[in-house]
């Protein structure tokens, strides 16, 4: 029965993600359309803010509570109220923070006023999320994946809907106001989430008045294993968020038009990245159901069903990626035709589609990891890969090379962190004898 949780458990992580990877890929869709090239270089420059945000957000909790929740050595209801206080805090904090660094970010790091709106709109989604996460993770470690399948189908159709009735309204207004009210609806997604997830709970999980106090030792082990997680996360986004800065700065200097770094970054964030990664959402689902089972059998030390799950991400990950990467790399004109109705990007499409087939490996890798208690292992790998593109990206750029300069930081850092992540993997399964 066991044996089968994990098949079961990507099936219907793949399902629930092929559906709300459409109805997404239909957003960005009718998004990119209804908001206009400004909107869309407004809102490609604002992203890596906004993912770092998220991340500093999620605190990589869906994982770590996911991890110790799956080797049933703490009470699942434990784990979820001993973290809610410190993301609470977090929350206020981080809006606090947002709302009043907003115009700084903006003006002066972006060297865009017009951002302020969006930035400022991320700081009142905080706390849906950080709920949202907590109680995913919970569900993630008892390999329950049908809550967060439905919740993300729901979440989908509902924006998809006021996408389509409202948004076509606020952007005659302003693109700006456009962005911020695409940023904002996260905030209907996230609810309906934690309302669905609330619903899936057991019926046995009743919080009364003596299980509010948290336990400072469960919060202590989640938080030994999130902190690296996010730290990680971190890192890469403090670094995507600094990219488009660099990029700015050292284009600028040799010669560059402000015009067209916006309008080449642009490109390659809302169209090039896009298609290149459609297969992460199947990837994605193997690596959330690779951490839960990992995680036991290596309480179990079951070496066996470690070494099996692995090597089957693995594969299944580099026969999807084969599959996609090599479409993309023969027909990018006929896709960007098809779903952004433009051709801008094919030249950058080709030379990253062979090596986003390895970029794949990624998410298996980073799982296993974690489920094995080794998140800093992955985090100094994600590190040391985010200075290796990021000081690519400022070298070759004073070449002249266009953004040709971010292409090769990017394959320098794929390649790099799977094969670190793979030889650490590797160390540690023989160091514990597994």
């Amino acid at each position: 029965m066991k044996k089968s949780l994990f098949f079961k458990s990507a099936f219907i992580l793949l399902i629930g993600s092929l559906v709300t990877r459409t109805l997404g890929f239909l957003i960005r869709i009718i998004f990119t359309r209804i908001i206009g090239s400004a909107g869309i270089n407004l809102y490609s420059l604002v992203m890596p803010t906004y993912s770092l945000v998220i991340s500093l957000t999620q605190l990589g909790l869906p994982m770590a509570i996911s991890t110790i929740v799956a080797r049933g050595t703490k009470s699942g209801k434990k784990i979820v109220i001993s973290v809610v206080p410190i993301i609470l805090l977090l929350n206020i904090s981080m809006m606090i923070g947002i709302i009043f660094s907003a115009k700084f970010i903006a003006c002066t790091l972006l060297d865009e006023p017009l951002a302020v709106y969006p930035i400022m709109a991320m700081a009142f989604i905080l706390p849906f999320i950080s709920i949202s996460s907590i109680l995913r993770g919970y569900f993630f470690g008892k390999q329950k994946m049908m809550p967060h399948t439905i919740s993300n189908i729901i979440e989908q159709i509902a924006r998809f809907i006021i996408i389509i009735l409202f948004l076509p309204k606020i952007v005659e207004i302003s693109p700006v106001y456009g962005v911020s009210a695409f940023i904002l609806l996260s905030i209907i997604s996230e609810f309906i989430s934690i309302v669905v997830f609330l619903f899936y709970l057991p019926k046995n999980f009743t919080i009364e008045k003596k299980d509010l106090k948290p336990d400072l030792k469960t919060t202590r082990e989640v938080m030994s294993l999130s902190l690296p997680t996010v730290g990680g996360r971190i890192i890469g986004n403090v670094a995507y968020f600094f990219e488009p800065i660099i990029l700015t700065y050292v284009m600028k200097a040799v010669g560059y038009s402000n015009s067209f770094i916006v309008s080449e970054y642009g490109i390659y964030n809302a169209y090039v990245i896009p298609l290149l990664v459609i297969p992460s959402f199947i990837v994605q689902a193997i690596s959330t159901a690779l951490i839960p089972e990992i995680s036991r059998s290596f309480e179990k030390r079951d070496s066996k069903n470690i070494h099996k799950r692995l090597k089957q991400s693995l594969v299944l990950c580099l026969i999807l990626g084969l599959i996609t990467n090599v479409f993309v790399f023969l027909f990018p004109e006929f896709l960007l035709r098809v779903v952004y109705d433009t051709s801008s990007g094919i030249d950058y499409i080709r030379i990253l589609a062979i090596f986003f087939i390895l970029y794949n490996f990624e998410g298996p890798l980073s799982s296993t990891l974690q489920a094995l208690g080794k998140t800093k292992e992955a985090f100094r790998a994600t590190t040391i890969g985010v200075l290796i593109k990021t000081v690519s990206i400022a070298v070759f750029s004073l070449f002249k090379i266009g953004l040709y300069g971010l292409v090769i930081g990017e394959i320098l850092d794929i390649l790099f962190v799977v094969g670190i992540n793979y030889k650490n993997i590797k160390k540690v399964l023989k160091k514990e004898r597994l």
